[in-house]
Formats: structure tokens, sequence, C-alpha cells
């Protein structure tokens, strides 16, 4: 008679699922970091455009991974009718300034897509344009506001919308320093005229600069 496995001390399905975030938060830092990647590839100066591509896909995969667990958490709260209907727009919009901040700062580079003649990623100006001039990291303030907006929200979604703002900021301020090594004088006074996550009302006034 074969007896089944005890799960008097598995892990809750949230605490696997804050561990398995916890991990991914770490892997994705540990080799988007300049040391490990000069490490990985030998590359002195800039990464081969190989290593972002794989980067990215192996970012995608372990995400997956990670929303694998907790799926059958509970349901926080839905929004009816019309109202989930505009958040489903908001959404859609927000999607597509995401993709215009990416554009922005160069959409080839940050998919690792290699183009013709070019063996490893460019290294771009300074972009304060568009919503660059609103705030320093849009992109990490439109994902939270994405997440934010999800009309149906489950306790593995708001658990994922927690422990992604924590990272958005910390990987924000890591950010920060290496944009500050980067471009020096230059960064600090763009950091002295737009406002790091939270826009200012002053800004909204003004649409963003082409």
């Amino acid at each position: 008679m074969t007896i089944p496995p005890s799960k008097e001390h598995a892990l809750p399905d949230y605490a696997v699922f804050i561990l398995r975030f916890c991990l991914f938060a770490c892997a994705h830092s540990l080799f988007a970091s300049q040391r490990v990647k000069r490490a990985l590839t030998g590359w002195p100066a800039r990464e081969p455009r190989s290593y972002r591509l794989i980067y990215n896909l192996a970012s995608v995969v372990m995400f997956a991974w990670v929303m694998g667990a907790y799926r059958n958490s509970a349901v926080l709260y839905f929004v009816p009718g019309v109202l989930s209907l505009v958040m489903y727009l908001l959404q859609i919009i927000i999607l597509g300034i995401l993709i215009s901040c990416v554009r922005r700062t160069g959409m080839a580079d940050f998919l690792g897509l290699k183009r013709s003649g070019a063996g490893a990623a460019s290294i771009p100006g300074l972009v304060t344009g568009g919503w660059y001039a609103v705030v320093r990291h849009p992109l990490y303030l439109f994902s939270f506001l994405f997440l934010m907006l999800n009309p149906v929200m489950t306790a593995q979604w708001l658990l994922l919308t927690i422990l992604s703002t924590i990272y958005f900021l910390c990987g924000a301020l890591i950010e920060e320093r290496r944009l500050t090594a980067l471009f020096g004088d230059e960064y600090r006074r763009y950091q002295g005229e737009v406002p790091f996550v939270i826009p200012w009302p002053a800004r909204l006034k003004r649409p963003p600069s082409a």
C-alpha cells in the first residue's frame, strides 16, 4: 500500500508564489548587471545583442513559471458592467504608452533584435522627450497603473502588484545609479528637472515634448 506524501509541511500557495517571484527578481536583476554581463560574454564595454535576446526569452519563461503558482487564488473583487470595460480600455491605452516609451529608447535594443552589420548593442543618448519629460521612469509608472487597473482582482494579482511595485522602485534606484555613471552631469540636471516616478501637477499640464 502506497502512503501519499504528507502536505503538513508544504508551503502555502501564496508563499510559493512569493518565493518564485523573489527568485525571478533576483535572477532578472543579476543577469542585467554589467558585471555579470562582462563575466558571461567577455565584452568589456557593450553586450552582444544575442545576450539581450536570450535574457528576454529567459525572463518570459521564468515569469510564466512565477504565474503558474497560486493560480486558483480567491477573487477579492470584480468591477462589473461598463466600468470594467473602461478599465480594460485604459489598460490598452497604457500598453500603447509603454510601447511608445520603448520605441523612444530603441525597440530593437530593448528586444535584443540584431540589426544587419551590428555586432553589439548600441549605447543610446539620454532620452528626455515624450513621457520621459513627465517622469524619469515612465515604464515603471505605467506598468504599475496597468496592474492596478485590472478589473478582476485576485489574491495572486494583488500579490503580483505589491511585489512588482517594490521591484520597480528598487530597479528604478539601481537604474538611477547606472545612468548617473553613464551620463554624469547631464543626468543630474535631468534629475533636477523631471520627477522620479510620480509626476508633478505642473508637468501634467504640459504635453510631452516631441
